[in-house]
């Protein structure tokens, strides 16, 4: 798989989780949260699909075939941005897994873009308090 390969698939995955809008190939258009994606053919599973006409679907299974657009008006977690400020609080002990969507700090804290996911004691603690001031700057 190329570098652009691999860095489309990570974009749609960084998709997860959030409220997207998907154009179908006939112009049908749903909003809702995506929850499921095949990568291997790009169909999709919506949550509280809402169509045009204000019909809401708690499930939403679109065939990939079927897909024309997808948009999302939130802008993406900014993973690598975060990566580079714990760099700065603790040199050399950042691993970025982009593709994974984590970083590891010191090999013992993970943190997503919901904060520290695993770890504990005085570093994950510093790592949360990171993560907390990277998204009060970037939500402002």
């Amino acid at each position: 798989m190329s570098v652009a390969q691999r860095k489309y698939f990570t974009e749609v995955a960084a998709l997860a989780e959030k409220i997207i809008s998907v154009t179908t190939i006939s112009g049908k258009n749903f909003t809702g949260t995506l929850i499921g994606i095949n990568p291997d053919n790009l169909s999709l599973v919506l949550a509280d699909a809402k169509e045009e006409n204000g019909e809401t679907v708690n499930r939403l299974f679109l065939n990939g075939n079927t897909v024309a657009q997808i948009s999302t008006a939130e802008k993406s977690f900014d993973l690598k941005a975060l990566a580079q400020r714990l760099e700065k609080v603790f040199p050399r002990m950042v691993k970025l897994y982009e593709d994974k969507g984590f970083i590891w700090v010191m090999d013992k804290v993970k943190v997503t873009d919901h904060g520290v996911t695993e770890g504990s004691g005085p570093a994950a603690e510093r790592v949360q308090r990171v993560y907390e001031q990277f998204m009060s700057e970037t939500k402002a």
